[in-house]
């Protein structure tokens, strides 16, 4: 059985983390999902469990204040309509991120010569690695707690989350300075690969979850968004991989 809860006091990915992993220790319950936009959590439970048993599971964070949501009178999902974003003010920073990384792979590229591919794509991917990796060093612990909820490996073992984001450092570094291509082309692809499952599990489930390319610094949805950013770095360094 599922029961869908409200949770004040939660403002960032930490607190989404720390609510769901509490709720996740409560007995008879076999999943707790976090909706941070809606300051909902939803339980599934193998038997009804009482809302003050799921309160004292946050006993040691009073901030976060737990209630039934069919309790809550005020109607919160039209105010969410009402308070929306369109979708480019969603993704805005990817978006421009995006476009500054590709501009300059396009400059990088052209040549007097003509336009080289390889050159583009590879200055495409350190800009990436190391844009993206600084906006999770900003804040390592947000973005590790953000990681752990949906990533297959942080899940079981959180220090992932940080080696993660230094893996992306390294690599935006190898791809900069063009140091062993086969080596940084391979650890890109095993890296990307591991990591879009659990973003195609979370979308494919709709699971309101925060998406972590970012690190903790915005709040940016799990969407297809993040399954095309994950695609499109698999395919780019499957495809300097195999031209070498």
């Amino acid at each position: 059985m599922k029961h869908t809860y409200q949770v004040t006091g939660m403002t960032c990915s930490g607190c989404q983390y720390k609510v769901q992993h509490l709720l996740g220790k409560v007995e008879h319950v076999q999943e707790a999902i976090v909706d941070l936009a809606n300051g909902e959590v939803t339980v599934e439970m193998d038997k009804h469990i009482n809302t003050p048993t799921l309160q004292a599971a946050l006993k040691d964070y009073p901030k976060y204040q737990l209630t039934d949501a069919h309790a809550i009178a005020s109607p919160i999902s039209s105010n969410m309509e009402a308070e929306s974003k369109s979708w480019f003010e969603t993704y805005k920073p990817i978006v421009l991120i995006f476009a500054y990384v590709f501009t300059v792979s396009i400059i990088a590229g052209s040549t007097v010569l003509g336009f080289d591919e390889m050159v583009a794509m590879r200055v495409f991917m350190a800009g990436f690695f190391l844009v993206f990796s600084f906006f999770k060093l900003l804040n390592l612990e947000g973005f590790a707690d953000s990681y752990a909820m949906y990533d297959v490996i942080a899940r079981r073992f959180k220090a992932w989350g940080y080696i993660y984001a230094l893996i992306e450092l390294g690599l935006g570094i190898a791809y900069a300075a063009n140091f062993n291509p086969v080596v940084t082309n391979v650890v890109t692809l095993l890296v990307m690969v591991v990591s879009i499952i659990g973003v195609l599990k979370s979308v494919l489930n709709k699971k309101a979850i925060k998406c972590a390319c970012l690190g903790a610094v915005f709040n940016l949805p799990m969407s297809t968004v993040t399954i095309i950013e994950d695609g499109l770095m698999i395919a780019m360094s499957a495809v300097m991989l195999f031209s070498l």
